[in-house]
């Protein structure tokens, strides 16, 4: 199997984000913008995930 190490870069990225950080939801909540950091929160592992999914294929195809 090819190893591609733009996946796992992807897919840790991905880990990192899920996982849930509570010193900087806490900073999020204590200024006032947690609705907005979750936005961008989920917007960013969608736009990873789309990425991932992306050279998942290309890599398949080569």
């Amino acid at each position: 199997m090819k190893i591609n190490s733009k996946i796992d870069a992807l897919q840790l990225m991905l880990t990192d984000l899920r996982t849930r950080n509570e010193p900087i939801r806490h900073k999020a909540a204590f200024k006032g913008c947690q609705p907005e950091f979750q936005n961008l929160v989920s917007r960013l592992i969608k736009q990873l995930e789309d990425e991932l999914n992306s050279e998942k294929i290309i890599t398949r195809e080569d």
